[in-house]
């Protein structure tokens, strides 16, 4: 598959990623997170800005040795040229020149008020800092892509000149034009709109860079590639400055599962929950539980009324097979729960309890029982289990990244290395 033709899908978590407020890394924090990444399938992973800080161009540096990349192209991120200054003398753009990367993403100011007051130049120095830094990187050998700054604003405010400065780096050799939510304001009829007209007005390749601010991030990305863009930014989790960026698991998944668009390898979108969790850990951002395809809730049941119907077709509550992005169902055990909870519950620990109706009925009534006094069995597995059949040992072996049991009935556990799980009857203790 050729993941930098028809449809790129690009990673900017080791730079936009990394402005989330508590989101501290290093260089061998961003090496580890661009192996994951890679191991994800995307197509483009943007590790920073080379020139503007240390670690940046540390990180450049120790990935040309490294990083041994399979599917992805490493990008370097940088600005056009200053203002009045020569893109081949202005240091920072050499920077991105020496950076070892392929592909360079340059950030341009497409708003006519951001060009004015936040650059302090004329709109026609703009498009000049545009076409002369684009030219220059593609006469070195990279390939170029463009980030068109607060596109979608700039666009409201003066349409003519968002589009000229994207037909100026067209015209200097840019292959992608990514237009950004900067401040993520825009909802998805808005994005479709404005990138239908781009694409048809410039003829040029289009890309989608949304933020979350009006939480609308992966459903504004797949409005733009409905409209015409074929290239998608995003960051594993979600991360990113104020409420973050459009998810990139998130977006693939509703891609390749819903749409019918294959943007990654074969098979690896079922490692995109090991892969979320792995970089999380990096991070030492705890992964949110309700996020999208990869949470430890996203397949979660808890109403008994779900669970009597998932006994018969889990698909009736689901929808799709977690194992498609290398997730797991799980049944929780509340006051909520009704026969069919405790006899999946019971089946997901190992007990078959689907020839004991009275059973299942006496520990049903039992939970519900201590629920109202105050025990909670929803986080508590082994709580349940004190309540399950008699006395069983039962060894479990989990190798490393396979949570799967060794009688390979699909059942998931949390249980490491190799052990004996023994259950054994004794008190409960109240849940404060």
């Amino acid at each position: 598959m050729d993941l930098h033709g028809a449809f790129h899908v690009y990673d900017t978590t080791l730079r936009d990623g990394a402005q989330q407020e508590g989101l501290n890394l290093s260089v061998a924090d961003k090496l580890n997170i661009a192996r994951q990444l890679d191991g994800l399938g995307v197509g483009y992973i943007e590790g920073g800005w080379p020139g503007a800080n240390p670690k940046d161009t540390e990180f450049f540096r120790r990935a040309v040795s490294e990083l041994d990349l399979q599917h992805a192209k490493l990008a370097a991120f940088g600005a056009t040229r200053r203002a009045g200054v020569a893109a081949a003398d202005d240091p920072l753009v050499a920077a991105l020149r020496d950076s070892g990367a392929s592909v360079v993403t340059l950030v341009a100011k497409s708003h006519d008020r951001h060009v004015e007051l936040a650059l302090r130049t004329t709109l026609e120095e703009n498009l000049a800092m545009v076409r002369d830094t684009v030219s220059h990187l593609v006469a070195e050998g990279q390939t170029v892509f463009l980030d068109a700054e607060h596109f979608f604003d700039g666009y409201r405010a003066n349409q003519a000149y968002a589009l000229e400065v994207l037909r100026t780096a067209y015209e200097a050799g840019a292959e992608v034009a990514a237009l950004c939510d900067t401040n993520g304001g825009m909802l998805p009829s808005w994005v479709g709109d404005v990138v239908g007209d781009v694409v048809s007005s410039t003829g040029g390749r289009v890309g989608i860079h949304c933020h979350n601010d009006t939480g609308c991030a992966v459903a504004n990305s797949l409005a733009a590639v409905d409209a015409g863009a074929t290239h998608v930014q995003g960051t594993i989790n979600g991360y990113g400055e104020r409420t973050g960026n459009a998810d990139l698991i998130s977006v693939v998944a509703n891609l390749e599962l819903k749409l019918d668009r294959q943007v990654l390898p074969q098979g690896l979108l079922a490692e995109a929950t090991r892969i979320a969790h792995a970089v999380a850990e990096v991070t030492n951002v705890p992964p949110a539980s309700r996020q999208p395809y990869v949470g430890t809730s996203a397949f979660a049941h808890k109403a008994g009324l779900h669970a009597s119907a998932i006994k018969v077709d889990p698909d009736l509550y689901q929808h799709m097979d977690p194992a498609g992005v290398g997730n797991d169902m799980r049944l929780l055990v509340s006051d909520m729960a009704g026969r069919a909870s405790i006899e999946l519950k019971g089946r997901e620990l190992g007990f078959d309890l689907s020839g004991d109706r009275d059973l299942v009925t006496r520990i049903t009534e039992r939970v519900k029982v201590l629920e109202s006094r105050g025990y909670t069995f929803e986080a508590a597995d082994a709580s349940f289990e004190l309540r399950g059949p008699p006395p069983v040992v039962r060894r479990r072996r989990v190798v490393a990244g396979d949570h799967r049991d060794p009688d390979r009935s699909g059942h998931r556990g949390h249980l490491r290395g190799d052990r004996e799980a023994h259950r054994c009857r004794g008190p409960l203790r109240r849940h404060r």
